[in-house]
């Protein structure tokens, strides 16, 4: 009886509780106030639109000298490199010829029909000049032939001829302003056609002065891959510049962790050389690897050594929760979640699981909606090792 006894209350006892040491667990409080909740990610910093120049090729050619590289520091006419094209700099100067023989030309024309506007010019003047001489001896005519001194047939010849250089004179003026307007309309279309030469002549040499290839912006020359005797075709990236002084963060964001980011909230940057304050721009649509790109504006001067594809830090505020329970964010279980945590006994010796329902989180926090009260103190390390125990005892 005394054997079964014993063997009945053996069985009845709970598993000894697994020995944790102090040192290897992270224990917090459980507090109650306001708490700024966050999110962390990383990301790097690159140009902002219209702060970075691509320099493709124009025209195909060779390189020939490569005058800077990579990290110097370039104003917007500095020549960053010089190529050739013998087929380009052949093709410039035959249009600049052409170009030179058709304004001759158009000189030339319009030498001769001016000419010839003066000479019709000449012709209805004389014709206005017949008439009126002509119209003068029509009126002198009539005149006589009122006193009986000339016949009605003399006056009649007069007034007919005054009559006939009248018209005369009329169809003159007429050829006069004809001659105008030919002489308008033969000079428009030869215009026309120095102005084609004269395109094709500047767009070659716009062609030729690319071949020397210029930053375009003040900046810092971020790549330029070219060697000497390379062939490049049109098109072909022969260098990037970028303004260094205007530079946004693109962080990466967790997308469990991006659905509460909206365009607006303020944000700061690590650069590892300064914090820099921001706000969020854009909240890119898609995930890519489980992350939500974010760009955020940086809102004060970047420190020295900032530069394109830095790597940084950066955290935006999401909102400020005021009278919240909370504790420092356990390394275990996602918010809005039930989640199992170790709760230290009064005696400080002893922890005890505990379900504990969690909130909203942040960087280092996460809100207790409900299991723990304010003053209860838990353990945030990983204790999977020890699922399946309700207590442990601290060392």
């Amino acid at each position: 009886m005394l054997v079964a006894l014993v063997t009945m209350g053996l069985s009845r006892l709970k598993p000894a509780a697994p020995t944790v040491e102090r040192s290897t667990v992270w224990v917090d409080t459980v507090k109650r106030g306001s708490v700024l909740r966050q999110v962390r990610g990383l990301g790097t910093l690159v140009p902002m639109e219209g702060s970075i120049q691509f320099l493709p090729a124009v025209t195909e050619g060779r390189v020939d000298k490569i005058l800077e590289l990579p990290g110097a520091q370039v104003k917007a006419d500095t020549i960053l490199l010089e190529m050739s094209n013998p087929q380009l700099t052949q093709e410039a100067l035959d249009a600049q010829w052409k170009l030179k023989a058709a304004e001759a030309d158009y000189k030339n024309l319009e030498v001769a029909l001016a000419s010839q506007v003066l000479a019709q010019k000449s012709l209805s003047a004389q014709a206005q000049s017949e008439y009126s001489q002509a119209k003068m001896q029509a009126d002198i005519d009539s005149e006589l032939a009122k006193l009986g001194v000339i016949s009605q047939l003399s006056m009649k010849v007069s007034n007919q001829k005054a009559e006939q250089l009248a018209t005369q004179s009329d169809i003159e003026k007429q050829r006069l302003v004809n001659s105008s307007e030919v002489l308008k309309a033969q000079l428009q279309a030869k215009q026309a056609e120095v102005e084609e030469f004269r395109a094709l002549a500047q767009l070659k040499q716009s062609q030729l002065d690319h071949l020397r290839v210029r930053a375009g912006i003040d900046g810092v020359l971020q790549e330029q891959t070219l060697k000497i005797g390379q062939f490049v075709t049109p098109g072909t990236t022969l260098a990037k510049v970028v303004q260094p002084q205007r530079l946004k963060a693109e962080l990466k964001i967790a997308e469990t962790q991006a659905k509460d980011i909206q365009i607006g909230q303020p944000a700061s940057v690590d650069t590892h050389n300064g914090v820099i304050p921001g706000h969020v721009v854009r909240i890119d649509p898609s995930v890519v690897n489980g992350t939500v790109t974010v760009d955020v504006t940086l809102d004060a001067k970047l420190p020295q050594g900032a530069r394109p594809d830095l790597s940084v830090d950066g955290t935006i505020d999401l909102e400020k929760m005021d009278n919240v329970l909370y504790v420092g964010r356990p390394a275990f279980g996602q918010e809005q979640s039930t989640v199992g945590m170790f709760k230290l006994e009064p005696d400080g010796n002893n922890a005890v699981r505990a379900q504990v329902k969690l909130g909203r989180s942040s960087v280092n926090t996460v809100e207790i909606l409900q299991g723990l009260k304010e003053g209860d103190q838990v353990i945030l390390s990983d204790m999977s090792r020890w699922d399946s125990y309700d207590r442990v005892r601290l060392e």
